[in-house]
């Protein structure tokens, strides 16, 4: 099968399966491009904790095994990508959850929006409109809420309040009292994040400028 063309070909996530599509629609194939299974979809996307986001031809969203099976019975009008093995769906009411890895909601809460879980804890936006982090049962991580939200990263997330964009820590505590147009996560104590005249600066973890760049 090696010298088969496709019309698109992602790439190939662990263990060495890719997504294709050519003339009978998309499914997936192994390194050497042999199929997994006979099923056709109108799109198919790669496998994260041995699970693959397809959608079939009449539109419904579900996820598929590396044999190709229906991992589960309900159908969705989106679903996401499994990280930490837990993955974001939107229902049939446009609403937000989570699901485990055989497709249990994980919590009985609907969100008008959930992101992916990263190092245990995942952004949900409340029917309020503001933001919360939850961990790996739906708990909410504390009290705080936030305008906006980012995943946790070595610690530390980015957040928005009504004056603009900052870091806080697993308390919901701002590390600093600055705000930004942007922030980027810290990388190794360092964050590039941009003012509000559009200048941009490097911040440690204590919100101190230490070099700017523009």
């Amino acid at each position: 099968m090696k010298n088969k063309t496709f019309k698109n070909i992602l790439h190939f996530h662990t263990p060495g399966v890719a997504p294709v599509e050519d003339e009978t629609g998309w499914y997936h194939v192994d390194t050497e491009y042999n199929e997994l299974y006979q099923q056709r979809y109108a799109r198919a996307f790669g496998f994260y904790d041995g699970r693959a986001s397809v959608v079939d031809k009449e539109g419904i969203w579900f996820h598929i095994d590396l044999n190709g099976n229906r991992v589960y019975c309900q159908n969705y009008l989106w679903t996401g990508n499994y990280q930490e093995k837990l993955c974001t769906v939107r229902a049939k009411d446009n609403l937000y959850f989570h699901i485990d890895i055989d497709g249990n909601e994980i919590y009985p809460e609907k969100y008008l929006y959930a992101g992916d879980f990263k190092d245990g804890y995942s952004c949900v936006k409340l029917n309020n409109g503001k933001f919360k982090h939850i961990d790996y049962k739906g708990k909410f991580l504390n009290s705080k809420e936030f305008v906006d939200l980012g995943v946790f990263h070595k610690g530390f997330a980015t957040a928005k309040d009504e004056k603009g964009w900052f870091h806080i820590n697993k308390n919901g505590d701002e590390l600093y009292s600055a705000r930004y147009a942007l922030v980027e996560p810290f990388y190794n104590g360092f964050a590039l994040v941009t003012n509000h005249d559009d200048k941009k600066v490097i911040i440690d973890e204590n919100g101190v400028v230490v070099l700017c760049i523009d």
